[in-house]
């Protein structure tokens, strides 16, 4: 690939016994959109793991049209991400605070909602919960009219004690 496209980057990280530990690549396109995009990046590790049980860990960012495009494979130790979205892996968490300790860390919100059943169902307004819980989280647009419905939903189902909200 280097060969075909000068801009074209790639760099493969080897243990003493010359094993391949990591590789990593961009091609220009994502070195491109790195520039732009980068700011905050999705850290994603859950596709595929190949043989020697490695997985493939794209970064991803959101482009001006709100679409998602691949910046790099692999870990890139210049420039440091203002924010970086993961799963809630305390493995990541860890290497995130490690690698890059001025980066801010949050949790995908796909995933933290994807708990609400298992959080909270067993409240018996479970539903209503639910609905007041997307809609704090959805459909406010400032962090000011996020904090208020939150507060006034935590409040209105009497939820201060549940340590998962908190």
């Amino acid at each position: 690939m280097r060969e075909q496209n000068s801009d074209f980057f790639y760099d493969i990280d080897l243990d003493d016994d010359f094993h391949v530990r990591n590789v990593f690549w961009a091609d220009a396109r994502s070195r491109a959109a790195y520039e732009y995009f980068g700011d905050v990046v999705i850290f994603d590790t859950t596709y595929l793991t190949n043989k020697y049980d490695m997985p493939f860990d794209a970064f991803v960012g959101v482009n001006h049209h709100g679409q998602s495009t691949l910046l790099e494979c692999g870990l890139l130790s210049g420039k440091a991400h203002l924010g970086i979205v993961t799963d809630q892996c305390k493995a990541i968490k860890n290497a995130i605070e490690l690698v890059f300790p001025t980066t801010r860390h949050r949790w995908c919100l796909w995933h933290i909602m994807k708990k609400i059943p298992e959080k909270l169902d067993q409240y018996s307004e479970y539903k209503k919960i639910k609905f007041e819980l997307k809609e704090a989280v959805y459909d406010t647009i400032t962090k000011d009219a996020f904090e208020e419905k939150w507060c006034s939903f935590i409040e209105k189902f009497e939820l201060q004690q549940n340590d998962w909200l908190n």
